[in-house]
């Protein structure tokens, strides 16, 4: 999406003490376009219009425009726009939280680092979101939404097991799912290969799936604490019938839960309208709750997905570009787009505005321990080959868990560190 920024403001005596006006202006004194980028299916139609009006409105000398980009190759497009080669620019761009890393190290990204603490509490963002974009100490991606897995459940068999008060606590999960799990019925279906899931695991162990030591990055998932993680999978994993060399869409698991057979799966709340569509039967019989840890007072961590708004250095508006992710980050606008698409909001301050949305509402518990993958600029790369997935396999196969997560962090490691 593109916003045009246009100047109003001229030179006035100064008697006319005019306060509050852009300055901006085109060279000839007409518009200033200002253009942002906004992913597909992040925001609503009637949101888009809704803060375009509003901020014109509240900014009398700038224009908004706004594009839609698909994020099937959106990394090009972006990589073009921050070094000049592309046909096409932008001054404000939405981007995966976990791809900031990768547009910092081909250069052309603007630091935003006093803005965030002055404009935009920083202090409360999401972790989850703000650490991706944070590259040696300098922020470079600005939060704007989140949105993480929860357990999607099928009250009517919660009903039926005699479970009237929801786990809080991985134990108590475990003594759940045991009574649910039985005759054809699941007491959860878990993928082998849900490494996002595995993730939190092993981030509620205090382990990581790689660390940087020296200038390199290594994989840890041998160390103990990653190896506790995988144990846990393990053992919520065989509470139900989930394939142990796939992965949560192969087949999509929001199908295998439709067929009403299945207690429990991990997943954003947004697959409860899959599941609904697919079996209509289950309208108004699912609910949410969030992810166990390992204590009742702490919501297990959990894989932050959502949005960061970078500014690409080449702009010639970036103070129109500030008072954007100004408005976009603000209380009234962040509320909206929460109720509005069931997100997290990018404070933990703000996590009360999505109160009667059960899906965000559950959500928001797990998005404050919130993380995301490591800050590499080639940890796409890793996900592209994904070696975490055959390990999951081998150790739940009953191949030594040791053996595997050497072989998986040694390939991990390969990727990080070697040269491009």
């Amino acid at each position: 999406m593109k916003m045009r920024f246009l100047a109003l403001c001229t030179a006035l005596a100064a008697a006319t003490a005019l306060t509050g006006c852009s300055l901006l202006g085109g060279s000839d004194g007409g518009p200033e376009e200002v253009t942002l980028w906004l992913m597909k299916g992040s925001a609503s139609d009637e949101f888009i219009d809704q803060f375009t009006a509003a901020f014109e409105k509240e900014h009398p000398g700038i224009d908004l425009k706004v594009e839609i980009q698909e994020w099937t190759g959106i990394g090009e497009k972006v990589n073009a726009v921050l070094d000049g080669t592309g046909k096409d620019s932008a001054d404000v761009i939405e981007v995966g939280n976990t791809q900031v890393a990768q547009y910092v190290e081909t250069g052309g990204l603007s630091e935003l680092t006093l803005e965030g603490l002055r404009k935009w509490g920083s202090k409360d963002w999401l972790k989850g979101l703000a650490d991706p974009g944070s590259v040696n100490g300098a922020q470079y991606g600005v939060p704007w939404y989140a949105a993480n897995r929860v357990v999607i459940y099928n009250k009517d068999l919660f009903a039926a097991a005699g479970i009237k008060n929801l786990p809080r606590n991985r134990q108590e999960w475990i003594q759940a799912t045991q009574k649910l799990d039985k005759g054809d019925q699941q007491g959860i279906y878990l993928a082998g290969q849900n490494w996002y899931v595995l993730a939190g695991f092993i981030w509620d162990e205090g382990g990581e799936l790689a660390v940087e030591t020296g200038g390199q990055w290594v994989g840890t998932l041998d160390d103990e604490k990653a190896l506790a993680g995988m144990e846990f999978y393990k053992q919520l994993q065989a509470l139900g019938d989930g394939p142990k060399a796939a992965d949560e869409e192969t087949p999509p698991q929001s199908g295998v839960f439709a067929r009403g057979q299945v207690a429990q799966i991990v997943a954003p709340p947004g697959q409860a309208a899959e599941i609904e569509a697919a079996n209509p039967a289950l309208k108004g019989r699912l609910g949410f709750f969030p992810i166990p840890g390992k204590t009742s007072d702490k919501a297990g961590a959990v894989f932050t997905g959502g949005s960061d708004l970078i500014i690409p250095e080449r702009t010639g508006r970036r103070s129109a570009a500030v008072d954007v992710i100004t408005a976009l980050v603000s209380e009234k606008w962040q509320t909206e787009l929460a109720r509005t698409m069931s997100y997290v909001p990018n404070k933990t301050t703000l996590a009360h505005v999505v109160q009667g949305n059960e899906g965000a509402t559950n959500m928001a518990p797990g998005a404050a321990q919130g993380r995301a993958t490591p800050k590499s600029a080639r940890w796409a790369e890793v996900e592209a080959e994904n070696p975490i997935k055959p390990f999951m396999t081998a150790v739940l196969t009953g191949q030594d868990p040791r053996q595997a997560a050497r072989t998986a962090s040694d390939s991990i490691s390969k990727v990080l560190s070697s040269d491009r």
